[in-house]
């Protein structure tokens, strides 16, 4: 198993530090640039249709989802360990600076994301039976027809089912055993048992059940970290403003506190931020516009806007979150971290230690801690799980058929048992590897149909021109005298 990781990790080093980085930024960039800095100019407007539509009991729709699920379902999917145990490993590792190139991926990564939920609402079908099927395999082979385009949706369903469905709950699954277990002293083989029975009963209940429980359960885990983590972020507020300007230090001077050169030290900072920014916001890497398909909205440009704000959530909100503790509590101030690594803390554990401190080290604040992080975790990965197992499925089912359904939920339930027991290491490396390799179909389908997704830009652009233009004739016309309009 050792010589395995190290294969694998070596494999993920050379793709993080080198391809996915050049590849991530780059069709980031490409598609800001493109749409005129659409995460920009359409954010308000997705916030809009976001809030202002917000509903906690929303009616599944006949063919697939509400607006609000759809989020709710892609976040369920977003926010999950990496905005917990993935952004502490990226701040160990890479420095406090990580997060900044964190954020940098998920600026442009706004952009990517549109440009998926609105591919995946223009080549969305409905199946014989009115049921809704969408997703990267769909704008694949419309981009490359052919040969190639079956081979390249082939390709990303196969590596999704594993990255997502398999391996990633794995993922999940771990980190929720760990932190229970951790807390409660429970025997991480019968957290397993339970969070597998609970998946399963409502993988039975298909995508309306999946729907359902999204909805509710993204708002209420989503108040309960952000309050919690308030809490303690104005408990230590005091040495606040250093720890926001250690992300930006170490951004561009990681050296000072991770060791090595400093070309050494940023190329470690930035790849820390791309591989752990990929895992935790997803943009671009082709899985939650399975669930965007599956909108019932009026344009694919409305839920294009709806999918950036996802990303804002994950990234700025949850994410900065966890990263301002963390930093504020072992990194600033002259915490335990300040100089570097120390032995005994680990990017799972990181959080848990954070809080501690705020405690003086005592056993009702090591409980506290250990208890607020072991509700968050479960709340995010179980979350995750269920939203991936569903891309995963739809995925399987392009693969061998409806019928085949129940072998994949078989196995999806097995590999989130068997998350719960094995290395923690060696899940997430595999994880990040399935990952990596969905970007590739996934980015090539995004850029040869760019001009697709400009043209919605356009045609949103046009239809507002075209409403203010009626408004303000209208608004003439109720100002001209009663004669005249006669």
């Amino acid at each position: 198993m050792e010589v395995v990781l190290q294969v694998i990790q070596t494999i993920n080093s050379y793709l993080t530090d080198y391809a996915l980085l050049f590849i991530l930024v780059g069709v980031g960039v490409f598609f800001t640039i493109r749409t005129r800095f659409v995460q920009v100019r359409c954010f308000g407007e997705g916030m809009k249709n976001v809030f202002g539509k917000i509903k906690l009991r929303d009616k599944s729709k006949k063919s697939g989802m509400s607006s609000f699920q759809a989020l709710t379902t892609a976040i369920a999917a977003q926010v999950g360990t990496g905005n917990i145990i993935g952004a502490s490993g990226a701040i160990l590792i890479g420095g406090p600076g990580a997060i900044f190139w964190m954020w940098v991926i998920a600026f442009f990564g706004m952009a990517t994301i549109y440009a998926e939920a609105v591919l995946a609402q223009k080549t969305k079908v409905v199946n014989e039976d009115g049921s809704v099927a969408g997703g990267p395999v769909y704008y694949i082979k419309k981009a490359f027809k052919g040969k190639f385009g079956k081979f390249l949706a082939g390709f990303f369903s196969v590596a999704i089912v594993l990255a997502l469905g398999f391996m990633g709950s794995m993922v999940q699954s771990n980190s929720i055993s760990e932190a229970v277990s951790s807390a409660t002293t429970i025997p991480t083989w019968v957290i397993g048992v339970v969070v597998a029975v609970l998946c399963a009963l409502i993988f039975i209940g298909g995508i309306k059940r999946l729907a359902s429980v999204t909805e509710k359960l993204v708002p209420i885990m989503a108040v309960v970290y952000l309050l919690g983590g308030l809490v303690i972020v104005f408990a230590n507020i005091t040495v606040l403003p250093e720890a926001i300007g250690m992300i930006f230090k170490y951004a561009f001077m990681p050296n000072a506190i991770i060791g090595g050169s400093i070309g050494y030290a940023i190329k470690t900072a930035i790849s820390q931020g791309a591989k752990r920014g990929l895992f935790s916001n997803e943009a671009g890497m082709g899985s939650t516009p399975h669930a965007h398909a599956l909108a019932d909205v009026k344009s694919a440009h409305e839920q294009g806007t709806v999918a950036m704000v996802g990303v804002f959530i994950d990234t700025f909100v949850v994410l900065t979150l966890t990263a301002l503790i963390v930093i504020s509590t072992l990194y600033a101030g002259g915490g335990v971290l300040s100089a570097g690594a120390v032995e005994g803390v680990d990017k799972s554990n990181m959080l848990r230690l954070g809080i501690a401190t705020l405690f003086n080290g005592s056993d009702v604040g090591n409980m506290i801690s250990a208890i607020f992080v072991a509700v968050c975790l479960t709340f995010f990965a179980f979350s995750t799980i269920i939203s991936w197992n569903m891309f995963g499925k739809i995925n399987f089912n392009y693969l061998f058929g409806k019928k085949a359904t129940i072998v994949y939920s078989i196995l999806s339930i097995a590999f989130i048992f068997l998350g719960s027991i094995l290395s923690n290491d060696i899940v997430w490396e595999l994880a990040d590897l399935f990952n990596y390799l969905m970007v590739i179909p996934n980015v090539l389908a995004l850029v040869a149909l760019s001009n697709v997704v400009v043209s919605e830009v356009k045609a949103r652009k046009k239809k507002k021109l075209d409403n203010n233009e009626t408004t303000e004739n209208q608004e003439q016309k109720d100002t001209e005298p009663l004669e005249n309009q006669q």
